[in-house]
């Protein structure tokens, strides 16, 4: 389970991609090796009411939260962090160029004890593997 959901202003459609950013940010997660493939979610939600600083409509945002499993150190948990939140960074460099831009990121752990799940793509994807 490593789920990305991204959350931003109904103005960055004009400014981005959406399906690009959330490409760009499953693949660095993948890059980071520590997050297991058949368990990666990426979602964006886009954000039509909403008010930044001085309730100007040409500021933006996008916040991004990622919720893991336990069991990942702390040291693992800041290198993947930094490693996405770079990668995301440098895509939105010509969002921070044209326009007046927030972007923030927070990684949550779930705990295991009140966290449910059921999925068969892990399983998918090992035939997958073993089969070509």
């Amino acid at each position: 389970m490593p789920h990305f959901t991204i959350e931003y202003s109904a103005n960055l459609d004009s400014r981005l991609d959406m399906s690009a950013v959330c490409e760009v940010v499953r693949k660095a997660a993948v890059e980071t090796g520590i997050f297991p493939l058949g368990g990666l979610r990426v979602r964006a939600i886009k954000c039509e009411h909403y008010a930044i600083a001085d309730a100007r409509q040409d500021y933006g945002f996008l916040d991004m939260v990622l919720r893991i499993g336990e069991g990942r150190d702390l040291a693992t948990r800041k290198r993947a962090g930094e490693h996405v939140f770079n990668a995301l960074s440098n895509h939105l460099d010509s969002v921070f160029t044209a326009s007046k831009f927030a972007l923030s990121f927070d990684m949550q752990i779930n705990d295991k004890e009140t966290s449910w799940k059921r999925n068969n793509i892990h399983d998918a994807l090992k035939v997958e593997a073993a089969h070509g």
